[in-house]
């Protein structure tokens, strides 16, 4: 089917687009880019005050399949996605029984084929079971489709296997996704130490507890000429470090979530486990350096780390929550609201913080509306105000603090591979 869309701001920050055009789609690719296209076409969309954009791309997913469908599946969690805007997400391996060999992965990817209407890719965990032990199966994960290892939800401890993951990536030609954090210097705390964790009476968490482990495996990734991607980062010092990194040469790229930059611990006021989360909240010195590492670079990537769970994990307030908040359906406007509203980011900025550098990092051909490329498009009304209702959320689970927040912004049209799958709130 031929769609023709007409009159949106077109913003591409590969091609360095930010202007009024058209953008024709023939046979699920990107045929045409151009002022006035006159065609006929199967579908004419009138995008009139709208941003036109690549599909946006998560690189930081919990689908939770498979071993914890009670709180999310592949198809929910896709569902959630393409309302968000998203036509890509990774999903990470911290599922049951981990994402550490071929048979998992082909596994994931057959029920994505069959459930999902957006692209589903999976990450591998670097090592099995998530032990911190041994060395996952790279080469036989790589041949079934892998896109990038991590051990999210835990650290590779052992520096000297660290290193030997980031040489074995380098060798597969892929990125190391790290999730930062000691846990012996965690010692049990549930939420970011300092004031406000005094106040509630909790026990806090260092930032040097996240800090550690970036160091070392920025040092790690400088050694062996590797790739590293620091996931969900929230401290100053964090950010300062990744962009030294980068400075010295060193392969690093890194993320930022939606609540490490609109969130800070003196808004934690009660023993809310929707406030829970991992890295935890952190202070307002902290987000002013993660807006500030944004703007200026040192942060590459907005991800969601959409991490789902039931009700009832989340009720037992910070001591007996788990980590986690769901993330694919408030990640753009919190981002519309808290960066381009703010001016701390331009559109065109945003947006390639949400496509094209989440691709770069993973080395996927996607994320920008070049002729010939594959379709993949979010038409996104950037002035619509609503307030965030997470009982009318896609994603099985709700565990959100942003509930009645007031934000702008919304996906208004999700395209896959030249198919429109979201149109409206309406899934097709």
């Amino acid at each position: 089917m031929d769609i023709l869309i007409k009159n949106g701001l077109l913003i591409d920050p590969l091609n360095k687009i930010c202007e009024p055009m058209d953008v024709l789609i023939n046979k699920g690719k990107i045929y045409e880019v151009g002022r006035n296209i006159e065609t006929k076409a199967d579908k004419i969309i009138n995008a009139e005050n709208m941003w036109v954009t690549p599909g946006l791309i998560d690189l930081h997913t919990h689908a939770r399949e498979p071993g914890f469908e009670y709180k999310e599946t592949i198809e929910t969690a896709s569902e959630s996605a393409m309302h968000g805007g998203f036509t890509t997400i990774c999903v990470m391996p911290n599922t049951n029984p981990v994402t550490d060999n071929p048979d998992v992965v082909r596994a994931i990817y057959e029920k994505a084929q069959k459930s999902s209407k957006i692209n589903v890719l999976v990450i591998g965990s670097i090592t099995k079971g998530q032990a911190g032990e041994e060395l996952a199966d790279f080469k036989g994960m790589k041949s079934a489709g892998i896109i990038a290892l991590s051990e999210d939800g835990k650290s590779v401890m052992s520096p000297k296997l660290m290193k030997e993951a980031l040489i074995l990536a380098k060798q597969n030609n892929l990125s190391i996704l790290s999730h930062c954090e000691d846990l012996s210097l965690k010692a049990g705390g549930v939420m970011n130490l300092g004031e406000y964790s005094k106040k509630l009476g909790l026990k806090g968490i260092p930032k040097d507890c996240e800090e550690t482990i970036i160091a070392r495996d920025l040092i790690l990734a400088g050694s062996t000429g590797s790739r590293v991607h620091i996931c969900h980062i929230s401290t100053k010092d964090s950010v300062l470090m990744v962009r030294a990194a980068k400075q010295l040469g060193i392969q690093a790229t890194a993320e930022a979530c939606p609540h490490h930059f609109v969130l800070s611990d003196d808004m934690i006021t009660t023993n809310d486990g929707n406030f829970k989360m991992s890295p935890p909240i952190r202070s307002k010195e902290d987000v002013n350096q993660i807006l500030e590492g944004l703007r200026g670079g040192a942060v590459d990537v907005i991800a969601t780390d959409h991490a789902p769970h039931s009700g009832e994990e989340k009720q037992g307030g910070f001591e007996n929550s788990l980590n986690g908040i769901v993330g694919l359906e408030t990640a753009l406007p919190l981002s519309i609201t808290y960066l381009v509203n703010k001016n701390i980011l331009t559109p065109i900025k945003l947006i390639e913080k949400l496509t094209i550098n989440p691709a770069r990092v993973i080395g996927l051909d996607r994320g920008a509306l070049t002729v010939g490329a594959v379709a993949d498009i979010t038409i996104i009304d950037p002035n619509i105000k609503y307030k965030i209702n997470t009982s009318g959320f896609k994603s099985k689970s709700k565990n959100s603090p942003f509930n009645n927040f007031e934000v702008s912004g919304k996906a208004v049209m999700t395209v896959v591979n030249g198919k429109i799958v979201m149109d409206r709130g309406q899934s097709l």
